[in-house]
């Protein structure tokens, strides 16, 4: 029997299909439309393309079966990381940020959401309960954090934080709801980079907040509904197709993860390496705790950064690419953009080749890298 708590798949690829009419499409049609015919009272009725759109309403209903909960959709990752900021944040508010997470996030806060008159600390992933959480209106939690893949024992900071008055987001872009699901852990809002594996195929932009709170989710809408930060139609259909393999994508990034980075970590060219599944790895009992799956991504350290980008050139079976997520597998040596991680580090985001013959690309590439 499926686990209740779990997304099931199955369910997930007919939530349209028992909705229909004879001689409906089995796809979602794509809602080009800007206004709507609305004569009379618009109580209750579709009225204008910056608050309604059954595109995307499709979409937020999957992603809402996936969560468990109410879903919002966003044109970005960063627009959905950006809302509960924006929505929930006053003058004087406190927030606590993850100093090792995703840059761009602590970029929004030092260079707008500061000037708005909140102020924010930082601390490291690994010691993320430390000094607790009474002050803060918002606490934002990685885990595993982007690129270094520290975790933090997302239970324990909800709690702390629930007790302290405040509201716990977690930013689930790594793991996607098939591999953790924050909002079981007590979580307040998630949210998500669904330009990423949701999307699957790196030709979108996308993201989504989520949350079991309908007050959290109203407001949510309410915020993008004023701001405009709406998702295009066509993207969010691009989303729904992909959303319907992303278990099948995922379990594959994850399996062939598991081979690849156990391999790694017996490289002689690697120097260290970071991945939860791995029962050597610092946080591998917190990972089996909390998370379904360990991910596809791996960290890895070689000898320099011009190793580094030495390897990432010469293997056949990866793209250079910022990003992550995709079918492609693609690496990138995070220490370009000024993340606190070695020169030598490698972000690699394992994608679904088949997995023999993505190691012997791997392993050719790494030994002409030295």
């Amino acid at each position: 029997m499926p686990d209740p708590e779990r997304p099931s798949p199955a369910e997930l690829l007919h939530l349209r299909g028992r909705t229909l009419e004879k001689g409906e499409p089995v796809a979602p049609p794509l809602t080009l439309a800007s206004m709507f015919h609305l004569p009379g009272d618009p109580a209750g009725f579709a009225s204008y393309g910056r608050s309604d759109n059954p595109t995307w309403e499709a979409t937020e209903k999957m992603l809402g079966h996936l969560e468990g909960a109410g879903a919002v959709l966003f044109p970005s990752g960063m627009a959905a990381i950006a809302a509960p900021f924006l929505a929930f944040l006053s003058a004087g508010d406190r927030v606590l940020l993850p100093s090792d997470g995703y840059y761009t996030t602590r970029l929004l806060a030092d260079r707008i959401l500061a000037r708005l008159g909140v102020t924010f600390d930082r601390r490291p992933t690994a010691g993320f309960a430390e000094g607790g959480f009474a002050g803060y209106r918002l606490v934002f939690v990685e885990s595993p954090s982007n690129p270094g893949l520290e975790l933090c024992d997302i239970a324990d900071v909800a709690a702390g934080v629930r007790a302290a008055g405040g509201l716990t987001v977690v930013d689930n872009t790594t793991m996607t709801p098939f591999g953790q699901r924050p909002l079981d852990l007590g979580a307040d809002i998630v949210v998500a980079s669904d330009t990423k594996a949701p999307g699957g195929h790196s030709d979108i932009l996308m993201g989504h907040v989520a949350s079991r709170d309908p007050g959290i989710v109203a407001a949510v809408k309410e915020w993008r509904k004023l701001s405009g930060s709406i998702p295009g139609p066509f993207e969010a259909w691009l989303l729904h197709r992909s959303l319907e393999t992303l278990e099948l994508r995922f379990d594959r990034m994850c399996r062939t993860a598991g081979i690849v980075a156990e391999r790694l970590a017996a490289h002689p060219a690697v120097r260290g390496g970071r991945y939860p599944g791995l029962p050597a790895d610092p946080a591998h009992n917190l990972a089996a705790r909390q998370m379904l799956r360990p991910g596809f991504l791996i960290g890895l350290t070689l000898a320099s950064g011009a190793a580094a980008d030495a390897f990432i050139a010469a293997c056949r079976f990866l793209r250079p690419a910022t990003s992550f997520g995709g079918v492609h597998s693609s690496a990138e040596r995070r220490d370009r953009w000024g993340d606190a991680v070695a020169p030598g580090f490698v972000r690699l985001a394992i994608g679904c080749e088949p997995a023999e013959e993505l190691w012997a690309a791997l392993d050719e590439a790494l030994s002409a890298a030295g």
